[in-house]
């Protein structure tokens, strides 16, 4: 079995879609919703880093991440 390398733990992701209304949730379901909002939440921080650098700034800010996310 190969070893889950996700950053974002399975556990939260399934309380996600519990709240969704997910009455239950299979570890391969986990897996790979937290694979995907990993990926998702990598475009951000890209985007994100570029929008802090064009304004001239090494911080990237909470407006940063919101006009990144839109």
């Amino acid at each position: 079995m190969a070893r889950n390398t996700s950053i974002i733990p399975k556990a939260p992701c399934g309380r996600i879609m519990s709240r969704a209304g997910a009455p239950r949730v299979s570890e391969e379901a986990m897996d790979i919703m937290s694979k995907i909002l990993e990926e998702y939440g990598e475009e951000i921080a890209q985007k994100a880093t570029k929008i802090a650098k064009h304004s001239g700034r090494k911080t990237v800010l909470e407006g940063d991440i919101k006009l990144a996310a839109e």
